[in-house]
């Protein structure tokens, strides 16, 4: 399963799923979106296992991606939970730091984990490598390269011209010979980094400026695949503050289940059919709270991308008027043509969208001819 595979897959509703295992982990990287720490909490095996068995082979995700903190430290969970996707046709990504690689064999638990999985994704960054040497890192890559593996690298720096970004992706060709797909983004305000990041990259614009009176539309991928956050709640974005519910309580249009209590057809209706979930993908939350008001008094006051959904969306009325304006036959000629558009995007529609455009090319590098 190469990386392009999942890329021209994201702006699909419920194409895959994205599930915590854990917020622990071993490394303590200062950019770390989930503030992960080894005493952070994580759910039980029992719920997610069982949510991934009401996966059937006409009624499933075609990709499962599961991420932490650090998924491999729980890896029994992670061969059960592949093992369970695969037999109803479902392909798995594992992304990881790679703390493994830091020394010693890998252990056999481990092994068997990544063995499970369709496709090892690892984070290499400067602050992964301060932990995790990048030498032990390509090691860790090559072995699984030549055991047969799918492998791709996500890099992050602090911004589109830090000399890291330049360095690490010529080491990455030069190593690996153009057979490892690369995923070049910056770091986000989230988790520790919120508490730096900003002061490094002399980030002056002001909040909380008023919204634009005319805000164009800007369809929302983020809102297509559904997430289990670390407590099991499955919630329809991966706005590291919603999954973690720090936006100070989660709206009702973002919470589409919880593991313990839904399965996986059910999250899927959710997702696919739900009219604000719809509206935002196909407009952008921006353009969609403009719509509505003031039949759902949304809109006002909300000047950021995702302050909007959160906020705004949220307001009392505004599913009831995403609906109505859902059906209207403008708003659904208009809903499929964008949803046309940016699924013809594919791949490149996402990565222009959503990486540093210098590094665009890098995710193809090893794709097979005529892929995605």
């Amino acid at each position: 399963m190469h990386l392009v595979e999942l890329l021209a897959a994201r702006s699909r509703p419920a194409a895959a799923l994205l599930m915590t295992l854990t917020r622990r982990c071993p490394l303590s990287c200062a950019h770390c979106s989930t503030a992960s720490t080894m005493a952070a909490e994580q759910l039980d095996a029992a719920p997610l296992t069982a949510f991934v068995a009401t996966f059937r082979p006409g009624d499933r995700p075609d990709h499962l991606l599961l991420t932490g903190g650090e998924p491999l430290l729980r890896p029994r969970l992670v061969k059960d939970i592949a093992d369970l996707a695969r037999a109803a046709g479902t392909r798995s990504q594992l992304l990881t730091g790679m703390f493994f690689a830091r020394g010693g064999p890998v252990p056999a638990a481990v092994a068997d984990a990544l063995a499970a999985v369709d496709h090892v994704a690892a984070s290499l960054d400067v602050f992964h490598e301060a932990q995790v040497p990048r030498a032990r890192v390509f090691c860790a890559l090559r072995g699984l390269l030549d055991a047969g593996k799918d492998v791709s690298v996500q890099v992050t720096g602090l911004g589109p011209d830090d000399p890291y970004l330049a360095d690490v992706t010529g080491d990455i060709r030069r190593t690996f010979g153009d057979r490892v797909p690369v995923l070049v983004a910056e770091v986000r305000a989230a988790g520790r980094a919120a508490q730096w990041l900003s002061a490094v990259r002399h980030d002056d614009a002001p909040r909380g400026a008023a919204p634009s009176p005319r805000r164009p539309a800007s369809p929302c991928a983020m809102a297509a695949w559904p997430v289990v956050a670390f407590d099991g709640t499955v919630v329809a974005c991966c706005n590291q503050d919603v999954v973690d519910g720090r936006a100070g309580h989660l709206p009702g249009h973002l919470r589409i289940g919880h593991v313990a209590e839904d399965d996986w057809p059910t999250v899927r209706r959710r997702v696919v059919g739900r009219p604000l979930l719809r509206g935002i993908r196909a407009f952008g939350p921006q353009y969609l709270a403009d719509a509505l008001a003031p039949a759902a008094d949304s809109g006002a006051g909300c000047a950021g991308y995702c302050d909007t959904c959160v906020s705004a969306l949220d307001a009392p009325g505004a599913a009831a008027a995403a609906d109505a304006f859902l059906r209207r036959p403008g708003t659904r000629v208009l809903e499929r043509e964008i949803t046309r558009l940016v699924e013809e995007g594919g791949a490149d529609g996402f990565l222009a969208r959503h990486t540093v455009a210098a590094y665009r090319g890098l995710a193809a590098l090893g794709a097979p001819a005529g892929g995605p």
